[in-house]
């Protein structure tokens, strides 16, 4: 006989009263900052498996001594339970007053390592086998560190992101294990910074297929003259560049009042000869230059142009639809084309 089925119906999540509640509270007491203090307020300590063991072998022992009558036994277990419970003091004590502050992590690419620099400030004693981990990752990659006696210590912690764009940092786990390893403390920390994950460079990608732009030839810069070599300094020129005299002689003068200038003060920009070439090196890359292939693939290519243009001194201007970045070259030009390039959406 036939066998009906029928539509699965998502209903939509329902959030109780209590998890609000609790979610208040959690962020309440782990707020979202690049710095943390541990205090008691925010530290958080049970026993561990070893520290499971210890309690049950204690529990065994008093059993013991109680039915056979053996003041040994009770003396053993009494004096173990004590060393249990300073532990604990001295477990909870190893995290307390630490505090921790995150630098800014540099960018990356997708699926590439993102290094976390952290930074430990100790105002106290000396602290021991300091951990730091990501809360679903095995013990095996933490990062633990000891602080010297009001000193300071760091840090560094490794992830990635499969995905480019300017991502929210995960939590992290602050923990400790001293001195015996029978208790474990630990707090979150959910740092506010984000990181900037650029595309991943396509591998071989084909030479930059750029569109060229410039000034008619044979038609000098505005302001400049008559002469068609001479240019305002641009950021990446090399000082042999820099005409001296006759930025002396443009700088002494008249200037007719503009808005802005590239010159230092409001005055006549340095001028720059020219060189053989190199105006036709100027190149423009286009996302439209990509078209044919998967939007990501393009962003990749694209990302690959700018990374040759860069590493070859070339200065390049980039074209993403309704954005254009002026040709230029430096780690500020390419920061400025390279988060352009992250956030671009199809």
């Amino acid at each position: 006989m036939p066998s009906w089925k029928f539509p699965s119906l998502k209903l939509p999540a329902v959030r109780w009263p209590w998890q609000r509640r609790w979610e208040k509270w959690w962020q309440g007491r782990h707020p979202a900052s690049d710095t943390t203090a541990l205090t008691q307020r925010n530290l958080y300590i049970i026993p561990s498996r070893p520290g499971a063991a210890f309690v049950a072998t204690l529990l065994v022992l008093l059993l013991a001594s109680i039915n056979d009558q053996l003041s040994l036994g009770y003396l053993l277990t009494f004096v173990l339970a004590g060393a249990g419970m300073a532990s604990m003091n001295a477990t909870h004590a190893n995290l307390r007053g630490l505090k921790l502050d995150l630098k800014t992590p540099s960018a990356t690419h997708a699926g590439q390592p993102l290094a976390l620099d952290i930074r430990l400030h100790n105002t106290g004693a000396a602290r021991f086998g300091v951990g730091l981990r990501l809360p679903d990752t095995k013990t095996a990659d933490a990062a633990y560190a000891d602080v010297p006696v009001q000193g300071h210590a760091q840090l560094h912690l490794q992830l990635s992101f499969a995905t480019r764009g300017r991502h929210a940092l995960p939590r992290l786990r602050i923990e400790s294990h001293f001195p015996f390893g029978l208790f474990v403390t630990w707090s979150y920390w959910r740092p506010a910074a984000q990181a900037w994950v650029y595309p991943t460079p396509e591998l071989d990608a084909p030479p930059a297929a750029a569109v060229e732009e410039g000034l008619p030839q044979g038609q000098g810069q505005p302001g400049l003259g008559d002469d068609p070599g001479l240019r305002p300094y641009r950021h990446g020129d090399s000082p042999r560049q820099i005409l001296w005299k006759k930025s002396a002689l443009a700088l002494a003068q008249p200037q007719p009042p503009t808005g802005g200038g590239s010159g230092g003060g409001g005055g006549a920009p340095l001028l720059v000869r020219e060189r053989l070439g190199s105006r036709a090196s100027e190149q423009w890359l286009d996302l439209a230059a990509t078209r044919g292939l998967p939007f990501e693939q393009r962003v990749s290519r694209l990302t690959a142009w700018v990374q040759r243009a860069e590493e070859e001194g070339l200065p390049y201007g980039l074209k993403l639809r309704d954005i254009a970045i002026e040709p230029d070259l430096g780690p500020d030009h390419f920061r400025v084309c390279m988060e352009a390039l992250t956030l671009v959406q199809e």
